[in-house]
């Protein structure tokens, strides 16, 4: 029985079918798709009925693959029916050169600029390729990740009531990526409650990974914005995408920022949509909820609210002492305990703010080899605790001083004008005067209609009184602390 020599394909004939596939492609598909997913491909060989074609990225290959191999295959059907299979591989970008006798002319719809940067390369053994492709992991970019703080890890997060779940949910993320339930993690809470302290902690832990490493892109989403308006500029979309899509765990810190700006969360949806499709971990923070992001897209709303949602409350006083203690401790001074809850009562909205408080105060006590007093802690931070100050109203004052001297709230504005009575009215009128912004008659009218002239003599006598006896001065300087405290 005779046997049939296989035809062989020589490489100018190879090259020449090549040129008319892509020409073909980039007239369907147009100029805009063909630059951004096919431009990259390139012929890598042909052995038997099996033609391979190789791209520089694994994503490029999973999308050319998905979306436009079956065309691939029927294209090179028409030019060669013996051809059955189209292999896609991640191989290299550079094209082989093309030997002088695969020059062909090609028919002018094909003859375009992006034709003429690219020339088809000429037929080589499929095992010449293989260097190339062996190893499919692309290793992202290093200016993906932005800074990492050292001090931002596991061991110096103070652990809480209001922080202890969200801390637990990052733990787990950095220990297991992707687990079941865990992806995406969506971290918020107000400024300054840890949220980034917790993802730089979570990039810390899986950078430091000696066994099973991966790979992080950490930014935030101004970062990631500024970095999509640039790769539209400068025409490298696809080098934007294939790196970020690329690695194995994507964080985005202050998701916030994206609010209004559409073209930005449409590529962050679809990288969220590729990465998570692909088994890899998603992390984002924001200062609201995913519901409560109303700005964002609904579909991209309902996505980050598919995994965990783990937020950080405010702090309680027990816990920003904690975070001071672990704090002077950490810098080796000793903090009076005194300072520290005084810190904690005036600084209560913000860790990172308390923080700098007692950085200050500790750089004051050390530049200028002083203790560290309550008194010092008053005059360092007199700006930032003026800022803090509450605007208390005369009516809590009024409240205030009536149950320290045990008479009825109703006797603030009556006429009695016995001494029991009179001198408490004086004190709530004195710390009226130092504690809120009203006018000397806006605060007489607070005290049953009063002339802003008796005003004036009770904050005289109450100020006299005070420089006269030191037992009274205590008093009413507990009152002021009390009231600013509360």
């Amino acid at each position: 029985m005779a046997t049939t020599e296989p035809e062989i394909v020589e490489m100018p004939q190879l090259a020449v079918q090549w040129t008319r596939i892509r020409g073909r492609l980039q007239v369907e598909v147009g100029d805009v798709e063909y630059r951004t997913w096919l431009r990259q491909m390139n012929l890598a060989g042909l052995d038997g009925d099996e033609v391979t074609v190789t791209l520089p990225t694994r994503f490029l290959r999973d999308w050319v693959s998905t979306r436009y191999g079956d065309r691939l295959r029927a294209m090179w059907q028409s030019e060669d029916p013996s051809i059955r299979r189209v292999d896609i591989r991640v191989g290299s970008g550079a094209p082989l050169p093309t030997p002088l006798a695969a020059s062909v002319t090609t028919p002018k719809e094909f003859d375009s600029p992006t034709m003429r940067e690219s020339p088809p390369p000429a037929r080589v053994p499929p095992a010449a390729a293989t260097v190339a492709w062996q190893d499919e992991r692309v290793e992202p970019r290093s200016d993906l990740t932005a800074p990492l703080d050292p001090r931002f890890t596991f061991e110096g997060f103070v652990v809480g009531k209001p922080n202890e779940f969200a801390y637990a949910c990052a733990r787990r993320v950095a220990e297991r990526p992707s687990s079941p339930g865990f992806n995406p993690l969506f971290l918020y809470g107000g400024v300054g409650l840890g949220k980034t302290h917790l993802m730089h902690a979570i990039a810390w832990e899986l950078t430091d990974r000696t066994t099973d490493p991966v790979s992080v892109a950490y930014m935030s989403a101004e970062k990631f914005m500024y970095r999509f308006i640039a790769a539209i500029r400068s025409q490298s979309t696809m080098e934007f995408k294939e790196n970020l899509r690329s690695v194995d765990v994507l964080m985005i810190d202050d998701l916030q920022f994206l609010i209004g700006k559409d073209n930005t969360q449409e590529e962050f949806f679809h990288t969220f949509n590729y990465l998570v499709e692909q088994g890899k971990q998603i992390v984002v923070s924001a200062d609201k909820s995913p519901s409560d992001l109303s700005g964002l897209e609904h579909r991209l709303r309902t996505r980050l609210g598919c995994g965990m949602v783990a937020d950080l409350h405010s702090t309680t006083y027990e816990l920003r002492i904690s975070i001071l203690e672990a704090k002077a401790a950490r810098a080796g001074v000793d903090v009076p305990v005194k300072v520290l809850e005084f810190l904690a009562h005036k600084i209560t909205s913000n860790v990172r703010e308390l923080e700098g408080a007692l950085n200050r105060l500790v750089a004051h006590a050390n530049l200028f080899n002083r203790p560290v007093t309550l008194e010092a802690t008053h005059e360092v931070l007199h700006d930032i605790l003026k800022a803090h100050d509450r605007r208390v109203t005369i009516e809590e004052i009024q409240k205030k001083v009536a149950e320290h001297y045990s008479i009825r709230l109703t006797d603030m504005s009556s006429a009695r004008r016995a001494r029991a009575v009179a001198r408490p009215r004086q004190v709530a009128m004195y710390l009226a005067k130092q504690l809120t912004s009203r006018s000397l008659p806006e605060i007489g009218r607070k005290f049953g209609n009063r002339d802003h002239t008796t005003v004036m003599h009770a904050v005289s006598r109450v100020t006299e009184l005070m420089q006269r006896d030191g037992t009274f001065a205590e008093d009413v300087e507990l009152l002021r602390r009390l009231l600013e405290a509360a």
